[in-house]
Parts: structure tokens; sequence; C-alpha cells
């Protein structure tokens, strides 16, 4: 995710090139080049987003920016030696970026899958420290933590992953913000298989706020992967349909509404309907791809 400081950054070396005549078109238009790879990254639009960002490397093939941009995109498209190579080359550049290692331990979590039996937790041990050294850097940061979270969720414990330590992260993820509390804590017990309890972190809110979309959602999430109170998460999934999604990195998409619905439907037998939802996610995210989202949504 962009931050303030990256803007800085561009702005900055738009005046630093600025500077000197002649180069003044050149670096608005780098600038104006980068915006837009941005926004198609933000917009979720990946394949455009690496192709725009691929372009910018051209000329800046040294850039924090446009390597971390890269290697994220690489990561949404599975390849790893990619991922690693512009990963890598920007954390040479800004080693105590807490983003960037979060990413490389997406990386090296991406390699230990792909990797031979015998290689495996050997990037998995990669994959941990990364993501502990994200949070050491910018313990403030929830997105960090959740990484911590979702690799405690599937590591084997030779590797470092156990519920118990799922859990510890979820509840500082609490800490820092509620809403994102309960959905970690809730992840923890779809993981141990705790339904009831899983559905539980949001009864509370929608007894509030009936219309509250993060925990409809969440309610429906619920029930997709646990195959639990379905039709309580049909409900829950449609009435978001019917809402305004929250906007932000690791926030729920319409995409991943219709995705869940389709897992509602199938599990309800109802085949031909979980179709047609799937092919509305990809017709609203032509680039989701289920698996990339999975953690929070």
């Amino acid at each position: 995710m962009t931050t303030r400081y990256d803007v800085m950054r561009w702005q900055l070396l738009a005046l630093a090139v600025g500077l000197f005549p002649g180069r003044m078109v050149a670096a608005a238009d780098l600038v104006a080049s980068f915006s837009a790879a941005r926004l198609l990254y933000e917009e979720r639009r990946y394949a455009e987003a690496r192709a725009a960002f691929h372009r910018l490397a051209t000329d800046q093939p040294d850039n924090v920016e446009v390597n971390f941009h890269l290697g994220r995109l690489a990561l949404w498209h599975d390849d790893g030696p990619a991922a690693l190579r512009y990963l890598e080359r920007a954390l040479k550049a800004a080693p105590n970026e807490g983003r960037i290692h979060n990413a490389l331990g997406d990386a090296y979590g991406l390699m230990a899958q792909q990797a031979h039996l015998l290689k495996k937790l050997s990037w998995a041990g990669k994959c941990l420290a990364a993501y502990e050294k994200a949070v050491e850097l910018e313990p403030h940061m929830v997105a960090f933590r959740w990484s911590l979270v979702g690799y405690a969720c599937v590591a084997p414990r030779i590797a470092g992953g156990s519920c118990e330590r799922a859990r510890a992260q979820a509840r500082e993820i609490a800490r820092l913000d509620a809403t994102n509390g309960r959905t970690a804590l809730a992840t923890v017990y779809l993981a141990e298989r705790k339904f009831a309890e899983a559905f539980a972190q949001f009864d509370e809110v929608l007894a509030r706020e009936p219309d509250n979309f993060m925990a409809l959602y969440q309610v429906g999430r619920c029930a997709a992967l646990s195959g639990e109170q379905l039709e309580r998460g049909r409900v829950a999934l449609e009435r978001c349909l019917r809402l305004v999604a929250p906007s932000g990195d690791g926030m729920p998409t319409l995409a991943s509404v219709h995705h869940r619905l389709g897992n509602i439907r199938e599990k309800l037998g109802n085949e031909a309907a979980a179709r047609q939802h799937y092919a509305e996610a990809l017709r609203v995210q032509p680039d989701f791809r289920a698996e990339k989202e999975a953690l929070r949504n």
C-alpha cells in the first residue's frame, strides 16, 4: 500500500530533476506515469499495473517504489523468483521499511509452497523471520501482524506455527484495531474448527449495527468456510450487495462478496447459482483470485 511518504519521495524526485534545464518535462512524465501505475494497482487491475510498472523499470531499475510494486505484482501472479528479485532489490535500497520485509515474507512463503520437500522448511524459516522483522520495525502496522496470524495458522509446529501464536497476534491486532481484531480471532477459531466462536465475534456488532458491512461479510465468510449457518451467511452477504463496500487495502471487495456467495450456493447444492456468482466476481474484478485474498476475505 502506498503511503504519503511514497508520494513525497516521488514529488522530491520531480523537484530534483526539474532543477536541471531540459529535464522538467521528463520528471513530470515520470511522476505522471507512476501515479497512473499506482492507480491501476490500487484499483486491483493487476495485469495492467504490472505492465505499467515494467515500463517504469526501464528507466528506473533501482527505484524502491517500482521494485516494491513489481515484487507485489509478481506475488499476485505466483512468480516467486521474480518477486524475490524485485523485493530484494528494493530492500537493498530501503533496508528499514517494514512493508518490504513483509512482502519478502510473502515471497519466501510462496517459494516454500513451490519448493521441493527438503527445502520447504528453509524457505518457511525465512518467511517467518521476514514477517517478524516487519513487525519489529513497525509494531503498529496491523497488516504485518496479519501475516503472522496467517503463518501461525497454516505452518506446522516444527516451522513455528501454532494456533496459540496466531491467537496472540490476533489479540495484538484487536488492541490496535477492534474490527480487524474480531476478524483475526474469527480466523483463528475457523482454523481450530471452533465455528460457533468464530460466528460469535460479530454478534454484538450486528446487534448494534445491523448494516455493518464488515460484520455481515465476515458472517458470510465464516459460513462459506465452515459450512455452518449457511442460510445466515447467504442472507448476510446478499445484504452486503445492497451496501457500500469499504475501500482500502485488505478490505473485501464486491468480487469477494460474490465469491463467498458462490461458495455458499455450492454448499447448498445450487451449482448454477454458484457459477453465476463466480462469473460475477470476475466480471467486476477481472484479476480477482480468491486464494490471494483468503486470509481476511
